[in-house]
């Protein structure tokens, strides 16, 4: 691909929001509803002559999300009707936002955003083999949240991260699970190349549901534009789609453009100064937010994690309310990089969920304070906490009732070292000829004999002192 052409991309980002209702009617918003058409009512299937009622909490997850992104929140807005057919859109047309979005500007990640509106979800189309298609409407009304970004993105990894960390931010919000393997969070790239700073053709490619998809399906269309370009081809506005399997765009639709909708204000649906609404004001709504993905990512790596540890925490709420109540206390230093080592390999390792986490408690500050003392080894410590995640009792408790506490008193260290020797008298000999590897046996061989009680370097200090007196 020739470097001469430079990609630019903006994104278009859905993601349905968590409410009990739908936007527009009382029917249950449950993404898990796994039955056909079983949250449907007369307004979410378009029947004649229902009116909608906006749902206020999706409103606010919205605002919320605009003043954690730092956008101007409106003061007036209204619905629009965006126009088109498709047999998943009863009505012939959406609820939508055009000219007065609830969110104007913000950023994330450096990268810049037009705005963010609210809409309604579609129904679900489902077809068969045979040529037969059938509609779902459970999706259909569903609050939808779009997040456009201003076309400043020129790398397929930094648009996935940046479609990352809105995951991120969705879900510290409580706004939505933003899963896209279920589809709750779909991402559509605008795409085009062009040599000069003028913008080449755009072409939108839809329906991305995974970070890895949205990466490669950038990645490939800058390289089928260029290589057209190159070839004098001209590059047609289209809509594309992606095949995973063959890991190649291919072409859907010629690309509408906003004129085609016909956008107009939804004659049903009331205009809103948000101002009136006490808790829609800018201070209320700033006031709601929690610590947000990026102000914790900095706090951590400025209290001494690594980045790797803290993007960990980061993209994991239940592991970092544990790290911050229980291990962002212990004064240490040493302490609390073991307890954090223990939080993010073993009890990571183990798959623990929240009910496990529950059980942990003050034992992550216990544990690390007897590994630094030696009072008990990784791999007991290990087995403990184990235990402890099971149970739920403390951790100094299970370790004196699984004898694990590591011996560590002179003469009970000294009299294992000679038991040691006399049974491994050719080892030892090695040893004195210079193979000093060969300790390592010993110390195995102490291990086993004490079941992993005695203080490994306690005993390696009184075998040398035995072997070379």
């Amino acid at each position: 691909m020739s470097s001469s052409y430079a990609p630019t991309i903006g994104l278009e980002i859905h993601a349905e929001l968590k409410t009990q209702t739908k936007m527009f009617c009382n029917s249950k918003n449950d993404p898990d509803e796994t039955n056909p058409n079983i949250n449907v009512c007369p307004v979410c299937m378009g029947f004649p002559g229902t009116l909608p009622v906006v749902n206020k909490e999706a409103v606010k997850q919205v605002l919320r999300v605009g003043a954690a992104l730092g956008g101007t929140l409106a003061d007036y807005t209204e619905f629009d009707r965006k126009n088109y057919f498709y047999p998943d859109l009863p009505k012939g047309y959406q609820i939508s936002q055009y000219q007065f979005p609830l969110v104007s500007k913000g950023s994330l990640r450096d990268i810049s955003i037009t705005r963010v509106h609210l809409e309604e979800d579609t129904a679900r189309s489902q077809h068969g083999g045979d040529g037969w298609s059938l509609v779902d409407f459970n999706r259909s009304g569903i609050p939808l949240m779009e997040l456009v970004t201003d076309p400043v993105i020129h790398d397929a990894h930094v648009a996935s991260q940046f479609a990352q960390e809105l995951q991120l931010l969705l879900r510290y919000l409580g706004a939505g699970d933003a899963n896209m393997e279920k589809g709750q969070m779909r991402v559509e790239a605008n795409i085009s190349v062009s040599k000069t700073k003028d913008f080449g053709t755009k072409v939108e490619v839809k329906n991305l549901n995974s970070f890895k998809s949205v990466e490669k399906a950038i990645e490939y269309e800058i390289k089928r534009q260029t290589e057209a370009l190159e070839r004098g081809e001209a590059i047609v506005q289209e809509t594309r789609g992606w095949d995973e399997m063959k890991e190649i765009t291919y072409s859907q639709r010629i690309k509408e453009d906003s004129h085609d909708y016909r956008y107009f204000p939804d004659p049903d649906i009331p205009k809103f100064r948000l101002s009136r609404v006490d808790e829609f004001s800018s201070k209320h709504i700033k006031n709601s937010l929690p610590e947000l993905p990026w102000i914790k990512r900095e706090r951590l790596i400025r209290n001494g994690l690594d980045v790797a540890n803290a993007e960990i925490l980061v993209a994991d709420h239940a592991y970092a309310s544990l790290y911050d109540e229980k291990i962002e206390p212990i004064k240490d230093a040493k302490e609390k990089k073991i307890a954090t080592n223990i939080l993010l390999t073993s009890i990571r390792g183990m798959n623990a969920g929240d009910s496990e986490l529950a059980r942990i408690g003050d034992s992550l500050a216990v544990a690390a304070r007897m590994r630094a003392s030696g009072e008990i080894n990784s791999s007991a410590a290990f087995t403990v906490i184990q235990k402890v995640l099971e149970t739920g009792k403390p951790f100094k408790r299970i370790a004196d009732d699984m004898g694990l506490l590591q011996m560590s008193d002179s003469g009970s260290v000294d009299q294992i070292a000679f038991e040691i020797v006399k049974e491994n008298e050719a080892v030892v000999n090695e040893i004195k000829a210079g193979k000093e590897e060969a300790m390592k046996y010993l110390l195995g061989q102490g291990m086993k004999k004490t079941k992993g009680a005695v203080n490994p370097p306690q005993l390696e200090a009184s075998l040398k002192r035995i072997i070379f007196p």
